[in-house]
């Protein structure tokens, strides 16, 4: 009995040291397996000037494009220090640095659309880096640091009046309001973003089914219902312009055959806004046509239908699991576009 006794008190106190031991490495942020592993094992940790090229390699144009920016100013400042050496201080001191600093426009919120990209493009690269084996998730530091919460969209849709002057001055103002025309008419019918239009080829048009092949942000891809004068405008204006001569080029372009860019788009709206003031004050852009035009759809012909206009491919997350079964095809896109435009389509039921 005395040895059962003893023996029972032993194994209580060595699990008491194991349990003190175990509470201790979990203050000090130590996982017991890495105690197994040799130090020299463990890969090199990068400098961000190091790791910030292969990332921006790995990315999307788009994503690039989006953090290329932050990407800079870390390497200006951080460039020769190790991917660890940043504490989450340190990266709250640099997101206020940064959201000080911000360009300061009319539709502005204090640089919290720039503190949270920054954040973003730095999250992006220590994803990478865990990807890479390079940090363990409890040493992410940007992981530590709170992102901005987003604040929703100052967007929305315009009147029939106020697209009806939109159209009025593209057409009858500027160098060249043709083009401005079938810009507006564009994004009007087809509700694409900027890249999309600018992203368009001669290749991209069926002109049989009246459809246009949109390639926009994260890589996304499809075909979009236009009407048959539409369809007939792009083509006259690529046979014009000298795109039809290649198919693979740029479609819309200058009147001396160089392809635009987004600063048409600024000039665009630029030029409007000092007739129309009511769009220097609201900041408006093609997107908020975008939002015009789905905000339409979705009053009219519900969210699904409004959900495939928009080019949107989320249907399988949870938040929207049922519209893995009510989808809408691209016959009941053509056919808001029908009752859009005032026009039959043939792929309209």
């Amino acid at each position: 009995m005395t040895t059962q006794t003893t023996q029972a008190a032993s194994a209580q106190a060595d699990r008491e040291v194991v349990e003190a031991a175990r509470v201790l490495l979990q203050r000090m942020g130590v996982d017991p397996a890495d105690l197994m592993q040799d130090p020299a094992d463990r890969p090199r940790v990068p400098t961000f000037d190091e790791y910030i090229p292969e990332v921006e390699a790995a990315v999307t144009p788009g994503t690039a494009g989006t953090y290329g920016s932050y990407w800079k100013r870390i390497a200006a400042k951080w460039g020769r220090r190790s991917l660890l050496d940043p504490t989450p201080t340190e990266i709250d001191q640099f997101k206020e640095e940064i959201k000080a600093g911000a360009v300061q426009r009319r539709n502005s919120r204090g640089g919290r659309g720039t503190a949270e990209n920054f954040i973003a493009a730095l999250r992006c690269l220590y994803k990478h880096a865990e990807k890479d084996g390079l940090i363990k998730p409890d040493e992410n530091p940007a992981a530590k640091t709170t992102k901005p919460r987003r604040q929703g969209s100052t967007r929305h849709a315009l009147s029939n009046a106020q697209m009806s002057e939109i159209n009025f001055y593209a057409g009858t103002t500027g160098d060249d309001p043709e083009l401005d025309t079938l810009l507006i008419r564009l994004h009007t019918e087809s509700a694409c973003r900027t890249g999309g239009a600018l992203a368009l080829r001669p290749r991209d048009l069926n002109r049989d089914q009246c459809l246009v092949y949109l390639r926009e942000k994260e890589g996304t891809a499809r075909w979009q219902p236009v009407s048959r004068t539409l369809m007939t405008a792009l083509v006259e204006h690529a046979e014009q312009r000298g795109a039809a001569a290649d198919v693979n080029r740029q479609l819309l372009r200058y009147r001396n055959g160089n392809p635009i860019t987004d600063r048409r788009y600024n000039h665009l709206w630029d030029r409007l806004g000092r007739y129309l003031p009511w769009v220097t004050t609201l900041n408006v852009s093609a997107h908020w046509i975008r939002h015009t035009t789905l905000t339409w759809v979705e009053r009219n012909f519900g969210f699904a239908i409004a959900h495939a206009y928009a080019g949107h491919f989320d249907e399988g997350d949870n938040k929207n699991a049922t519209l893995t079964y009510v989808k809408a095809a691209v016959h009941d896109v053509a056919t808001a576009l029908a009752a859009l435009t005032g026009e039959p389509h043939p792929l309209a039921a």
